[in-house]
């Protein structure tokens, strides 16, 4: 059963991905250009967002899209953000936010200048446009929050010291969310990739298992909005095994860990 109203069509829908200039964010960019809509893309790095722009045009040139600057961990570029939205916009119908970082933390080099700036970016990012949106979804009273979170806010894994627990932090966060603004017809929806190829996993020493390409992320998470998931997770045989531990008593589930995650 869907929790969300389905959005069957795309068309004409006006999108805002904020973390569009790489990996899951720039491939959903062509993927809701490809289906109709209408695009703002925003992100910190603004050089690789008019290139995104350029090249959408040249491929989609019946989609309007507009780059807009924005640095999420500070309040007056998430104002002037929105003020340069609006000049433009009268709605809202998708605010996908995907930006994040990731930095591997383990106990023994706990760093909290980069505990910081993950909370900064994982956490109240999404917290801060979410709240500056507010009146505008809660006075339309339609559109969809859609919030890219982790597979690694599941449970406690190894090397996601600070990771997880804001993955962790913002499922609960889209929880309470959806419990808020369901009576409202604003829809929330969770989104919890897997292991998928960006910058930010390009890093990593180990293997990754279930890993996808971030234009497999970008199709799954537009079928899933088209569907109505809250709660949109794949690749759906590696998250659903991380769902499945959940719920296992602890010490199954640190042997099982320990056993097969070899980190």
């Amino acid at each position: 059963m869907s929790l969300n109203q389905a959005i069957p069509n795309f068309s004409n829908l006006n999108v805002w991905i904020i973390g569009a200039s790489s990996g899951i964010g720039e491939a959903c960019a062509h993927w809701f250009a490809k289906s109709g809509a209408h695009l703002v893309v925003s992100a910190r790095r603004t050089e690789s967002l008019t290139q995104l722009c350029q090249k959408i045009q040249v491929e989609h040139p019946q989609t309007q899209v507009r780059s807009v600057g924005l640095d999420v961990t500070s309040e007056q570029s998430a104002q002037s953000a929105l003020a340069e939205v609006f000049r433009n916009w009268e709605k809202i119908d998708i605010l996908l936010f995907v930006s994040g970082v990731y930095t591997p933390v383990r106990a023994d080099h706990f760093d909290l200048h980069v505990t910081q700036q993950m909370i900064d970016t994982n956490l109240m990012g999404p917290m801060r446009m979410v709240s500056l949106l507010m009146p505008q979804f809660l006075k339309q009273g339609f559109g969809h929050i859609a919030l890219v979170g982790s597979v690694a806010g599941y449970s406690g894994l190894p090397k996601s010291l600070v990771y997880g627990p804001t993955k962790a932090a913002l499922l609960n966060f889209a929880e309470a969310l959806y419990y808020d603004l369901k009576p409202h017809g604003v829809n929330v929806h969770i989104i919890s990739p897997g292991f998928v190829q960006t910058p930010a996993t390009a890093g990593n020493d180990f293997k990754m298992p279930g890993l996808i390409t971030a234009q497999q992320a970008a199709e799954e998470i537009g079928m899933g909005l088209r569907l109505g998931e809250f709660d949109i997770h794949f690749p759906k045989a590696f998250s659903g095994f991380l769902k499945f531990l959940r719920i296992l008593p602890y010490p199954i589930y640190f042997w099982i860990i320990k056993t097969f995650v070899k980190i």
